[in-house]
């Protein structure tokens, strides 16, 4: 299998360099300069040699707000047969998209990032794999996550972005509110360092993906749920109720599971 990947940021070099000992793998990006690190694939400079290539699948890697865009870009250069991916954290729009464009297609989304995860065990990540996807698309991402021992899901499109809402919606707010908090501490715990540490590698990411999850038409429900147990939380501490906290706190250990 001949696979192209578009963009060499975090998310695509990390795909070339676990694909290229097992298929024949091509890369572009429009920063050339990234393109001279990786080894055992090809370089393209010109979207004309990306059609020489004749790709069997091509994985679009670009950045959530270039996604559209790439694929109008590109598709000129593809073969009719070739299946087309994105990878993107946010589906809106996708499905009506790939509908209109009448393409074989594959969507998924690895829920990590290569910055984030420890990319050498990535037995407790997850994936999701679009159901509405190619079936050979979706047999070639099963394959892929499997041997790197990564957990599969399969939503469709609506439930991938509700289960995201859910999922980065509530601890990229919560972490926000944390940095919103922030001020400089001469001595801090363990505690505090953790969270500084969330919150370095959530504000790394790119403004336009923060925004497209956090406006997601399902992440408002969640946010809200936050104001609402902080307002809970708020009233317990200023009416110094000891046993409501205690009962608070049985409940978050028994919404973690910790419990016995």
């Amino acid at each position: 299998m001949r696979i192209a990947i578009i963009g060499a940021g975090n998310m695509g070099s990390w795909l070339v360099e676990s694909l290229c000992l097992d298929y024949e793998v091509g890369v572009y990006d429009v920063d050339r300069s990234k393109l001279k690190y990786f080894f055992n694939s090809r370089k393209f400079l010109y979207y004309e040699e990306i059609l020489d290539f004749s790709p069997d699948l091509l994985i679009n890697a670009v950045s959530l707000d270039k996604t559209f865009s790439l694929f109008d870009e590109i598709i000129s250069y593809l073969p009719k047969e070739c299946i087309i991916a994105d990878i993107t954290s946010v589906k809106s729009g996708l499905a009506d998209y790939y509908k209109k464009l009448g393409r074989r297609f594959v969507s998924t989304h690895p829920m990590f990032g290569p910055t984030f995860g420890n990319v050498k065990d990535l037995s407790d990540e997850n994936a999701i794999i679009i159901t509405e996807s190619d079936e050979e698309g979706k047999a070639f991402f099963r394959e892929f996550y499997s041997g790197l021992k990564i957990n599969i899901h399969e939503y469709s499109f609506q439930e991938h972005d509700k289960t995201i809402a859910y999922s980065l919606s509530i601890p990229f707010s919560s972490t926000m509110v944390f940095a919103a908090c922030m001020k400089e501490q001469e001595a801090p715990g363990t505690t505090f360092k953790k969270h500084f540490s969330i919150a370095e590698g959530l504000l790394s990411e790119d403004d336009f993906l923060l925004t497209e999850i956090l406006l997601s038409p399902h992440s408002l429900k969640q946010v809200e749920r936050i104001s609402e147990q902080m307002d809970r939380l708020k009233g317990m501490i200023k009416t110094r109720d000891k046993e409501e906290l205690k009962v608070f706190f049985h409940s978050l250990r028994n919404n973690l599971g910790l419990d016995t």
